[in-house]
């Protein structure tokens, strides 16, 4: 039996079904984002991250969400076109979902669950906070929208070795 945390059905931008689990034995950076925000171009840095550790085993995981000042309005279509033209994102990316509230998905009601924030385990405070998951699938660590992509290097290191 696996960690539920990998259980956890999704859906990616192009509407295929995936879990976790799919990205079998690697250590997973995921990441609600959205295109109309303040930290938007940590874009940039989350691809950067992806380019030089996808061969050793990160796998960066992007939610665009709308909950925060409306920043993500726009459908799955656009939201990818902004993310490949403006940053080149090549991470995968999944469709727009709630993180907080009622109808928050299930993946961030488990990652606020096993890494609490400022908010406790009920909330996320705004748009691109990260967790980081080790390989096993047992979550390793949440941050800060404020942390930068780059900061996030030195934890992934440690993480992969």
């Amino acid at each position: 039996m696996g960690d539920v945390l990998l259980d956890i059905p999704c859906t990616t931008i192009k509407g295929e079904q995936k879990s976790l689990a799919d990205f079998g034995g690697k250590a997973l950076l995921v990441v609600n984002t959205a295109s109309k925000c303040g930290f938007t171009p940590q874009y940039q840095g989350l691809e950067k991250l992806w380019q030089d550790y996808k061969d050793r085993g990160l796998v960066v995981l992007g939610f665009p969400c709308n909950q925060f000042g409306k920043q993500e309005p726009g459908d799955e279509s656009a939201i990818s076109e902004f993310c490949e033209l403006n940053f080149g994102v090549s991470f995968p990316l999944f469709k727009k979902v709630d993180v907080n509230g009622a109808a928050a998905h299930p993946l961030f009601v488990q990652l606020k669950k096993r890494a609490p924030g400022l908010l406790g385990s009920q909330g996320i405070k705004w748009n691109f906070t990260k967790f980081l998951i080790g390989a096993d699938g047992q979550l390793v660590k949440r941050f800060a929208p404020t942390t930068k992509p780059e900061e996030l290097t030195g934890e992934i290191e440690a993480l992969l070795k």
